[in-house]
């Protein structure tokens, strides 16, 4: 039998567990440890009875307090709309003309109209609203609108939307260009002259005898949108195609699929579809932050 070791007095105990010699005290926890531990218990316990904790099928128990982080920003939203009710109404009830006359709405609409860039409208057309080529959206930084630019024509845009719905009442922003190619409406030789002819009014390099003949074709298939100059029809959306503002993009390969396949980019509605929509006076708020960017041009 192995001697068991002498326990001198005061000696700490041990757990008998020993690794090459070296045996494991059994230390008590410090007390100071063991009173947090204890407050900590305490504290959770009572947080549960006073506060929403436990999860339930169908959101959490409510507490004895009955608190609730939701409900908190719930009133504070109530409370600033109540307190921002007043200019709002004014913004509603001032021409889109007259707000840029009047610092107070003008100073709302920049931050308001801001604030609901940011959170609608950045995704696609920039945070700096620089647009994309890649997706079709456009720059509002330029002079160049597809649907016009006064801040009346921008304030229709975002209400109504493109494309995003067609009703029989209104078919205000519903242009869209056909399927050449898809469609089987001209040939694959026929769109080419016409990409020619495009690159010419547009002032790049092309193929003089192709653009001779897309000058035809053109006349007979794009200019009742295009105008027979080029230079595009704002009420239905067909963009000028003299300058060097492409929304997809000018080179010929471009060119050629935007004839091939058609175009009709969509924007939602944000005055009226309850899934997106935001108020009159944020609309009005966000048609006047969009025109002061550069791009806006005066009323008509």
């Amino acid at each position: 039998m192995s001697k068991q070791p002498i326990k001198k007095k005061n000696e700490v105990e041990t757990t008998g567990h020993s690794w090459d010699g070296i045996e494991e005290l059994n230390n008590p926890m410090p007390r100071w440890w063991l009173w947090s531990f204890y407050a900590c218990v305490i504290w959770g316990l009572g947080y549960t009875v006073l506060y929403p904790a436990w999860p339930l099928v169908e959101g959490a128990t409510a507490g004895v307090l009955g608190k609730s982080t939701r409900a908190d920003v719930a009133a504070e939203i109530v409370r600033f709309e109540e307190a921002n009710a007043g200019i709002k109404q004014q913004l509603v009830d001032t021409e889109l003309a007259e707000i840029a006359n009047d610092p107070e709405l003008m100073s709302y609409s920049m931050n308001a109209g801001a604030a609901v860039f940011r959170t609608w409208c950045a995704q696609c057309h920039g945070a700096g609203a620089q647009g994309a080529q890649a997706g079709g959206y456009p720059s509002l930084l330029d002079d160049s609108w597809l649907w016009g630019g006064t801040i009346e024509d921008i304030h229709t845009t975002i209400s109504v939307g493109i494309r995003y719905e067609e009703t029989d009442e209104d078919y205000i922003r519903q242009g869209e260009m056909s399927a050449f190619g898809r469609d089987e409406l001209l040939s694959d030789e026929e769109i080419w002259q016409a990409v020619a002819y495009v690159q010419q009014i547009s002032g790049q390099e092309h193929d003089s005898a192709q653009a001779e003949a897309g000058a035809v074709i053109y006349e007979e298939n794009c200019s009742s949108c295009h105008m027979e100059d080029g230079t595009g029809e704002k009420s239905l959306g067909a963009p000028n195609l003299t300058d060097s503002i492409w929304l997809y993009g000018g080179d010929a390969d471009t060119l050629y699929e935007t004839i091939w396949a058609g175009r009709a980019g969509r924007m939602p509605a944000r005055g009226g579809a309850p899934e997106t929509a935001v108020d009159e006076a944020l609309v009005r708020a966000v048609a006047t932050y969009v025109h002061s960017l550069g791009g806006g041009v005066a009323s008509e």
